[in-house]
């Protein structure tokens, strides 16, 4: 949970009074439904001033009163509860894949109200992706109440995310360098609210960590499979950026020098020996099912021989990443968490020869909690930042 500011005079009063209240909203936001007592335990405020916070998100409408709660102990007047009013407000969550685009209406409290999807040709062209999110905008807007905000746009992208100004820098199973798509997607939406745009394992280890597999866990580390290999790094809690952004990119560590060319230009990447092509191959699959390689994974009921050996590489590779990061929880996302589905015990096997002893019995490999929706959980989680920073200042735009 955010740490509570404390209290200061004039502008500073109003700024933690605003913090404060964004702190409270967010608690709401990540649980569903909370009791006063509980925020002021966690916020360390006394009852009034939690009271106070409480009955501003609820003259914005953004919370309501709830069935009292009980204390854990069991004594005591029950608390009063609070739960959070999904369609106050709601974000736009968009899921750009290598072969399709996912487009999400989604309330206060990640409730996906509505979705809708629209399959793409190879190496879309970024204005055809673009075009094709605004189609999608429209058909998830379409019925929504009209006492609902809409707050923010979250964006994900297969690669290389300048999340700074919204620039694509790499995104090679796209075809795209140097695509500045979030304004591509501003200009033709033409919306006013905050456009957040981030590269998919990143927004996927945000969801995992808020919501699924990684929720109060401090250490996590989420591995995308979307054709590519990628992976969202959250450190004390954190997300781990790098200097530009663009930490992450472990499908592209080196792993067989001397192997195959990958199409980042370097010789035997790790993504080379895991990808979907890889795995396609190995599986005897044509190149046109790469795109929805899960799909295939997910009608075997059992491994073929073939996998056994891409099992090895997986493992032997998340040992690296372990022994680098030291995660508690690895979520295996994408095509991965079908391909983990089938070989898991190689997987761990793997994995247990190749990781120190230390951290190998700290960490758990996992699917994601929230399945296939990860990343569009992940975007919206973004996308209603803003809301959660300033609740009264963004509903009074």
């Amino acid at each position: 949970m955010t740490g509570v500011a404390r209290a200061g005079t004039g502008t500073n009063q109003e700024a933690v009074r605003r913090h404060n209240l964004g702190t409270v909203l967010r608690y709401v936001h990540r649980t569903g439904s909370t009791s006063r007592a509980s925020l002021t335990s966690q916020m360390a405020l006394n009852r009034s001033t939690i009271g106070g916070l409480a009955a501003t998100l609820e003259d914005l409408g953004l919370v309501r009163r709830s069935t009292p709660v009980a204390s854990r102990a069991g004594a005591g007047r029950p608390s009063a509860g609070l739960e959070v009013v999904s369609r106050r407000a709601y974000v736009l969550a968009i899921d750009v894949g290598v072969d399709r685009v996912v487009v999400g209406r989604v309330g206060l409290g990640c409730d996906v109200e509505v979705r809708a999807r629209v399959n793409l040709p190879p190496e879309p062209a970024p204005e055809h992706v673009a075009e094709t999110i605004v189609g999608l905008v429209a058909a998830v807007r379409a019925d929504a109440s009209p006492e609902s905000t809409l707050v923010g746009v979250g964006i994900s992208v297969p690669g290389v995310v300048r999340e700074a100004d919204g620039m694509v820098v790499f995104a090679p199973n796209l075809g795209w360098h140097e695509v500045p798509f979030a304004a591509l997607v501003r200009e033709r939406l033409g919306l006013t609210v905050d456009h957040v745009i981030a590269n998919d394992a990143d927004l996927g280890a945000r969801a995992e960590h808020v919501r699924g597999a990684g929720v109060a866990v401090d250490h996590l580390v989420y591995v995308s499979g979307d054709v590519g290999v990628g992976a969202g790094v959250i450190t004390d809690g954190r997300p781990l950026g790098g200097a530009g952004g663009f930490a992450g990119e472990i499908g592209h560590m080196s792993f067989a020098p001397n192997g195959l060319r990958c199409h980042c230009g370097s010789r035997g990447c790790w993504e080379t020996q895991v990808g979907a092509v890889a795995i396609a191959r190995a599986i005897g699959a044509p190149a046109d099912v790469v795109p929805t390689l899960d799909a295939v994974l997910d009608d075997f009921d059992g491994p073929p021989e073939s996998l056994h050996e891409i099992a090895h590489h997986v493992g032997h590779g998340l040992a690296n990443v372990i022994n680098m990061l030291n995660p508690q929880v690895v979520v295996l996302g994408g095509y991965l968490a079908s391909l983990h589905r089938l070989v898991e015990p190689e997987i761990l096997a793997a994995v247990r020869s190749g990781v120190m002893s230390a951290a190998g019995g700290q960490v758990l490999v996992t699917r994601p909690t929230l399945g296939a929706d990860t990343v569009l959980v992940g975007a919206a989680e973004a996308a209603f930042e803003s809301l959660l920073a300033d609740p009264a200042g963004v509903l009074s735009r």
